[in-house]
């Protein structure tokens, strides 16, 4: 049991709760009830709070640092995590309710024998150096200590030299770069804020503490799509107890230095990073479009790391910020489907991410890619896959960058069909069409009024973008286009943060083309859901009405 080693140091006991599939906290996990809400995960409608939670780590959204942060505050997490891999999000979460807000919560890493027994085992206490059950004993050696070289600057910081919102920040980014096995902390060009999503009030309580601290970024820092239209919330009939906390964690991120760009896709702004720029970015799409396509270099950061990271200039060496890390792990040759359209990119992201869940793949075979098609891809890869980047051959800048001992998988035609067919559970009868999740770019929306070849669209249609896109659209008149067609273009927020009435409360079915948007959709919204082309989706929005048939290129 050499491997096993606690991440958090803490006592809990409770009755385990085993997957061998990673779970997405936010949009995974209900952080009110603390029910997995989740549509696609074996653990749907199971309650974490109390239980000893045992799964490989986590995926998807680095919001689940907030949501974990949430239950917490509210005596609704977990009494412990286990983990069998190097785990970020959550574990963040827990060490902010720990250092900030004085609630413990057990963390621990376990090597594969003692994690599989563990698995199987009805009840654990966890106590100091082991995990007991009835007639058992497993040792679990202390969390390891900081090795980081620090710097002069790094230690005035941590110090307190600069304050003591400064010396928190240090604090929690020694803390996790020690549990990513990082040596020592690199400076970044840029930060990207995730944290800003009002996903609990946990979120707001972080930001307002952090605020009050005086806190500052000190580096460029983007904000991600938040959860209201900033100016408009109120005449869109937002109620005060949902919109004003929405409103002020963003406007507390505002105070302390960030851009208020509120776009999930940053990569579309004009400060997107270089090929090769190191930087503090959160949001998982954007990160995974950073890596793979820009070959800009960051890790997933939790949300709330990411501040730190911005406040300082300083991240973790660790991760696919190194060369070596950067490799893919897995060759995974893509069916031949001629006459695919883009409906094709994100659902090969999400089986992508099923068929590498826990590291970087390579997909061979697949072609050409615009901009748009390779956005789709990463934001519904990493739905399904922790990996914070991927690979296309022939397409993304290291898709020369192949580990040795890569091992190899297949994504088939018939693949492609059931994948179609586990998100297409919704009826014929559409009653919402919902474009940008991530937020639209502009060749995006060119391309849905191009489709709706001058009609007027017969059920609600909303396309999230951001400000930036916006007024692009308006000064070449897509904007005036799209809005005469009856079609809604929003700022600011996004599908995956939209609430009622902004989201049209007697909507049974909504269709959409985001791979992202048609898995967390069903926990999210509540809603049965369609995905297909954008084609499609405009047709659906013209008439209210998709065939629930097979696309022409899978038939």
């Amino acid at each position: 049991m050499m491997g096993s080693r606690f991440i958090l140091e803490g006592t809990a006991k409770g009755r385990v709760l085993a997957s061998d599939e990673p779970l997405s906290f936010w949009g995974g996990v209900d952080p009110a009830t603390s029910k997995v809400i989740d549509a696609h995960h074996p653990l749907h409608g199971e309650t974490l709070a109390g239980r000893v939670l045992v799964m490989p780590g986590t995926r998807g959204s680095c919001t689940g640092s907030g949501v974990l942060l949430d239950m917490a505050l509210n005596g609704l997490a977990p009494a412990a995590l286990v983990f069998r891999e190097p785990e970020d999000v959550v574990t963040l979460g827990a060490m902010i309710a720990a250092e900030m807000f004085g609630v413990a919560l057990p963390v621990l890493r376990l090597e594969r024998a003692a994690f599989d027994i563990v698995s199987h085992l009805e009840e654990v206490a966890v106590i100091p150096g082991a995990i007991e059950a009835p007639g058992m004993t497993l040792p679990v050696a202390s969390a390891a200590g900081s090795a980081l070289a620090l710097t002069a600057a790094d230690l005035a910081m941590l110090s307190g030299a600069e304050g003591e919102a400064v010396s928190q920040a240090m604090r929690i980014l020694v803390a996790m770069a020690a549990n990513q096995g990082a040596t020592r902390l690199i400076d970044v060009t840029q930060g990207h804020i995730d944290g800003c999503i009002y996903a609990s009030p946990a979120n707001l309580t972080f930001a307002a503490k952090m605020a009050d601290l005086g806190a500052r970024v000190r580096v460029p820092t983007t904000m991600n799509a938040i959860s209201v239209d900033r100016e408009n919330w109120r005449a869109q009939g937002v109620p005060d107890l949902f919109g004003t906390p929405a409103q002020r964690l963003a406007d507390a991120y505002v105070a302390m230095g960030c851009r208020p760009s509120f776009t999930c896709a940053p990569y579309l702004l004009e400060s997107a990073p270089a090929e090769g720029e190191a930087i503090g970015w959160s949001e998982s799409n954007a990160v995974i479009f950073a890596n793979s396509v820009l070959g800009a270099r960051t890790a997933k950061h939790p949300d709330f790391l990411d501040l730190f990271i911005a406040m300082t200039g300083r991240a973790p060496l660790a991760g696919v910020c190194l060369d070596e890390n950067r490799a893919a792990q897995r060759v995974i040759d893509v069916a031949a489907i001629s006459g695919a359209d883009d409906l094709f990119w994100p659902l090969l992201g999400w089986l992508a991410g099923r068929a590498s869940p826990d590291r970087i793949p390579l997909l061979r075979g697949v072609g050409a890619a615009s901009r748009e098609q390779l956005q789709a891809l990463c934001a519904a890869f990493g739905t399904t896959s922790a990996a914070p980047m991927l690979h296309v051959e022939g397409v993304t800048p290291e898709a020369h960058l192949v580990a040795p001992d890569a091992d190899a998988a297949r994504i088939s035609r018939t693949d492609f069909t059931r994948a179609w067919e586990e998100l297409n559970q919704g009826g014929e009868e559409i009653d919402l069409v919902a474009i940008g999740s991530p937020h639209a770019s502009r060749e995006e929306c060119r391309a849905f009024a191009s489709a709706l070849n001058g009609g007027r669209v017969q059920v609600p249609t909303i396309i999230t973008a951001g400000r930036s896109i916006i007024a692009d659209l308006q000064g070449e008149g897509t904007l005036a286009t799209l809005e005469a067609a009856g079609v809604q273009v929003l700022p600011d927020l996004c599908w995956c943060s939209i609430s009622e009435p902004v989201f049209p409360l007697a909507t049974r079915t909504l269709m959409t083309n985001s791979g992202k948007y048609a898995h967390y959709g069903p926990g999210l919204s509540g809603r049965q859901i369609r995905f297909d082309s954008l084609r499609t989706c405009a047709a659906a929005a013209l008439t209210g009405h998709a065939a629930k048939t097979l696309p022409s290129w899978l038939s």
